[in-house]
């Protein structure tokens, strides 16, 4: 059965002042353990290659891995927990483009960054602000893992400073 993971307060989550278009930001790390690919597999995703390294040998990667699914769970909780998360954040309007570029394997360590594209304050809701970037999930080995575009709605702390000045 899945469990809630205990809920953190996030840690250095951003305000909307603090993003500035072409800065990248690194941001959290999950060691991915196999028993949370199969516990994931078992509950969202069930297919062999997910399930267990015996039937994942029969599959093209031939060894046990994480569903794509999966991992983008996992970057939604370091996003919450050290980005775009906190008492500021106003929910997105979707994201784009997610590509799954490289496996997920048991004991891959998972880091991420996110790009700033830009930002701009919402002519149509008041100190509300949308913060645009692509985020980029990486293993130990530096290789990205799965890329997607965001968006992110940021309450506007201060309106008068729009301009990513700190």
């Amino acid at each position: 059965m899945m469990t809630t993971p205990e809920l953190q307060q996030p840690q250095r989550c951003l305000e909307y002042h603090d993003f500035v278009a072409g800065q990248t930001v690194p941001f959290g790390h999950k060691t991915v353990t196999k028993a949370d690919i199969v516990r994931y597999a078992r509950a969202f995703d069930p297919q062999p290659f997910h399930l267990s390294e015996e039937t994942a040998r029969d599959s093209n990667v031939g060894r046990l891995i994480a569903s794509g699914y999966h991992t983008c769970c996992i970057m939604m909780r370091m996003l919450a927990d050290d980005l775009i998360g906190g008492a500021n954040a106003l929910g997105s309007p979707g994201l784009d483009e997610v590509r799954f570029l490289k496996p997920v394997f048991p004991g891959d360590e998972l880091t991420a960054r996110c790009h700033v594209l830009e930002k701009r304050e919402l002519k149509s809701k008041p100190g509300v602000g949308l913060v645009q970037g692509t985020l980029e999930m990486l293993n130990q080995h530096g290789e990205i893992v799965m890329t997607w575009d965001m968006k992110a709605f940021r309450r506007i702390v201060n309106p008068t400073n729009v301009g990513g000045a700190a």
